[in-house]
């Protein structure tokens, strides 16, 4: 048998082999295979515990999102309630202002119209008197026109005021 350099490389092989064989590399490399797929396999559950974690977070804050958005439209569909309601409010306000006020100035326009109606009547009176007693002067001599006079004089002011 014609022993080359290839025969010596696979005896070397073979042995070498074999002794890692006999020494439990094989088993080491395994354990150690092991352990590396049972590491690998606890990372993809935690990832996947995570993401389920994530994506109920995610969920919770779509929700919240979803409510704070209900009651900001309600805040504001509350807000438009209550300002339709004050310039409902203000409104009546004006309009009872205003109306008080006209109902004023027509009390007033009112005892303007009394007033001066008075006044002329009063100056109509008093020109009469003044009228009456120069002209009971002027034909009514003696005692009798005086008091004449001033009886006549009283019952006008009597009857006018």
């Amino acid at each position: 048998m014609h022993f080359d350099a290839e025969f010596f490389v696979a005896f070397g092989f073979v042995l070498f082999i074999l002794l890692l064989g006999y020494l439990g590399v094989h088993r080491t490399i395994a354990s150690a295979l092991d352990g590396r797929a049972k590491q690998i396999a606890d990372e993809l559950a935690e990832a996947k515990r995570l993401r389920e974690e994530a994506e109920s977070v995610l969920a919770s804050y779509k929700q919240k999102a979803v409510d704070a958005e209900k009651e900001a439209q309600a805040i504001v569909s509350q807000a438009k309630e209550e300002a339709e309601a004050m310039a409902k409010e203000a409104a009546a306000r004006m309009d009872e202002f205003v109306a008080r006020r006209t109902k004023q100035a027509e009390t007033k326009i009112a005892m303007a119209e009394a007033q001066a109606s008075n006044d002329v009547r009063a100056a109509a009176a008093e020109a009469a008197v003044l009228a009456a007693e120069s002209v009971l002067k002027v034909e009514a001599k003696g005692q009798l026109a005086g008091e004449l006079i001033a009886k006549g004089i009283g019952d006008i002011k009597a009857r006018l005021h």
